[in-house]
């Protein structure tokens, strides 16, 4: 029986070279899988230890009063999702959140691209930014009250005020740290300040505005939870102030509990979104 042979190199045609790729490719997706797995079991393992020892510690060794328990916090917490408490503050809270992380990241990313884009500028303000970035955000929510009252809307500046100067220090340091040699190459190619502005500077500061991104998700949640806590009748924070007033420290860790479940979505979703905006970043050489 003959095997064909190519014309150009003899050997068999009926032979594929993909083999020892595709059992690469499977090994590595094998690999990936596999280490993930271990992960979240260890993350798993890590969780119900700790809340095994804390069960042990509010029934033996602390006072419950002081530290409750995992099954007092799930008693408050499937109480509070019976009677629709949970639902009600939870929404006003992610919408506080979510519009000033929105409204805040998105004001922080603009002025850092464009303020640092022009280095007299950012040289003026950027002690004045530093100085503002400085003042503790809890000392604000009184100001805001007068300014804004008790509604979502104090609440929403806050947050956007927390997120935004974290956004613009990280965007800014971005925009400053870009390879000067590329954009010497861009205009000896023939680039105008658009084509630098827009290919050059804008991916390369795709990393600082990640950073800010993912550093200012608690930021925009303590905004939030300062505003409700200091005057509000709704939200987590509401449930956290009424909580303790009443010496319930399962509602306060209840209320805990679901603020770091929705932080824990908020960075997914951001690590989600740093994903494909790295896309663009060359890989590492081995």
């Amino acid at each position: 029986m003959m095997t064909e042979s190519s014309p150009d190199t003899g050997a068999p045609t009926g032979l594929s070279t993909s083999g020892p790729v595709k059992e690469a490719r499977r090994r590595s997706w094998w690999y990936r899988n596999r280490r993930t797995t271990v992960v979240w079991s260890l993350r798993a393992g890590v969780v119900l230890v700790f809340l095994l020892l804390w069960q042990i510690a509010g029934n033996t060794a602390a006072n419950p009063m002081f530290v409750s328990d995992p099954v007092s916090v799930w008693e408050q917490l499937s109480a509070w999702i019976v009677d629709g408490t949970l639902g009600t503050h939870t929404w006003i809270t992610i919408q506080e959140v979510v519009l000033g992380y929105v409204i805040g990241a998105a004001a922080g990313a603009l002025a850092g691209y464009v303020l640092a884009s022009i280095r007299l500028v950012y040289d003026v303000f950027e002690p004045l930014m530093m100085a503002l970035y400085s003042i503790p955000k809890v000392a604000l929510a009184p100001l805001f009250i007068v300014w804004f009252g008790i509604g979502i809307d104090m609440k929403v500046i806050l947050a956007a005020v927390s997120v935004f100067f974290l956004v613009f220090l990280n965007t800014a340091a971005g925009v400053r740290d870009v390879d000067r040699g590329l954009v010497d190459a861009v205009r000896l190619m023939g680039g105008s300040n658009r084509d630098i502005a827009v290919k050059v500077v804008l991916p390369a500061s795709m990393t600082g505005l990640i950073t800010g991104l993912k550093v200012s998700i608690p930021y925009a949640l303590i905004g939030a939870v300062i505003g409700e806590l200091v005057a509000s009748n709704r939200g987590l924070g509401y449930l956290i102030n009424d909580s303790a007033a009443q010496f319930n420290t399962a509602g306060v860790f209840a209320a805990v509990v679901v603020l770091t479940a929705l932080a824990m979505v908020l960075n997914t979703l951001v690590g989600v979104l740093a994903s494909r905006a790295n896309r663009w970043k060359p890989l590492d050489a081995d």
